[in-house]
Parts: C-alpha cells; structure tokens; sequence
C-alpha cells in the first residue's frame, strides 16, 4: 500500500464536521493560512508515514499548537520551518494566521529526545484519538478528550498498526496505553506524557525503553 493510500486510509475511519472535535485532514480552520488545507496536511501525514518504522508512539490527542495546523501528531509549525522533521522539506510558507509560528511544548520535547536516541528517523507519531479536542468556545484551546471521543480512534490505530507489523508500539500517557490495553494491542511499554511537567520522565522512560 502506498503511503498517501494508507493515510487517505486511516483518515477515512474519522468523522468530521462535528462540534469541539477538530478533523485535521477533513475539516478546514479558519486560521488556516492559504495553502494549508485538509490536503497539505494529509500530504504531510504521507510523507510521516512513508518509513519502515521500528517505532510507533501513540500519544494522547492532537493539540492546537501541533496537529491541527501540522497533520503530523507531535509536530508543531514552528519545527516545520526549521527543517527539523524527518521526510517533511521545510516550509516555504506559513501554516496558520498567528503572528508568529505556533510552537508546541510536547512536539519539541518529543522530537528533541528522538533525536537524542538516535531513532527519529526511524518513528512514526500518532494519536489515540487522532482529532483535535477543543472548547467549543474557542478554537485554540485543548482539553481533555472523554471516553468516547477516545473510541473514535481505535479503527485508525489498528490500521496503523496492521500496516507496519514489525514496528514496537510504546504509549504515551494513559488515555493511549488504556486504549490499546483495552484493544488487545501488546505494547513494548509505556512512558509519561510530556505535557505538564513530564518532560523529564518521558525522556527518561523512553530512554529506558530503548
């Protein structure tokens, strides 16, 4: 299977259009900058997904700082401009409206210990849930996806994982290691989600892994 067919694939499993759940590859933004639709984003979900992975981490849901504008779990615009994420060129222009590009805490500590451990080039990020959770009220916000908003994201994992069967699948945090325990989905572990204060212990618990 080519790399755009499995992410028109796994983007297919996900609804869209539905109220404080933002579809990254499905639903427009309005602070999307011109050139930086559904499409662009898939195409640089393809792009991610194009490897022979010996690593897949499964974190939580996207954030709007990240996914949202970049259509690559963990990746932020900010890392995007700078060239920092493996198979992606670097942008030529803007992928949101915001005065200065969007930087995502997680992303950069995610991609920084990747790269520490040798193994960026050889891992591929996803979601449990794979849209975005937000209030209603504000675009620009995260907020915690409930039980669920978790499910809709099963039928994706499982692709993702039948695609590449050789590849270890670490959780990070508790929302995906309970998603894939409850799938059935053996796991070469799990580490601490780097959001809120747990930089150190992902890092720490990834390295452990390794």
């Amino acid at each position: 299977m080519s790399k755009i067919s499995l992410a028109n694939s796994l983007v297919e499993t996900l609804p869209f259009g539905l109220t404080g759940l933002f579809n990254p590859w499905r639903d427009s933004c309005p602070h999307d900058a011109a050139g930086n639709g559904p499409a662009e984003k898939l195409g640089r979900l393809a792009l991610h997904l194009d490897c022979d992975p010996e690593f897949i981490l499964a974190g939580e849901a996207p954030g709007y700082a990240g996914c949202r504008y970049s259509g690559v779990a963990f990746t932020s615009e900010r890392l995007l401009g700078e060239g920092a994420i493996p198979r992606i060129p670097v942008l030529s222009g803007r992928l949101s409206t915001r005065r200065l590009p969007l930087s995502e805490p997680s992303a950069t500590i995610v991609w920084k210990t990747l790269y520490r451990l040798g193994i960026a080039e050889r891992t591929i990020l996803w979601n449990a849930l794979q849209l975005h959770p937000h209030r209603p009220d504000n675009l620009w916000s995260n907020r915690t996806p409930t039980p669920s908003e978790i499910s809709l994201g099963e039928p994706a994992l499982r692709i993702l994982i039948e695609a590449f069967p050789s590849a270890k699948i670490i959780a990070v945090g508790k929302k995906s290691e309970g998603l894939l325990h409850g799938m059935g989905i053996p796991t070469a572990g799990s580490v601490r989600h780097p959001a809120n204060g747990g930089a150190t212990a992902f890092a720490a618990g990834l390295e452990e892994l390794m």
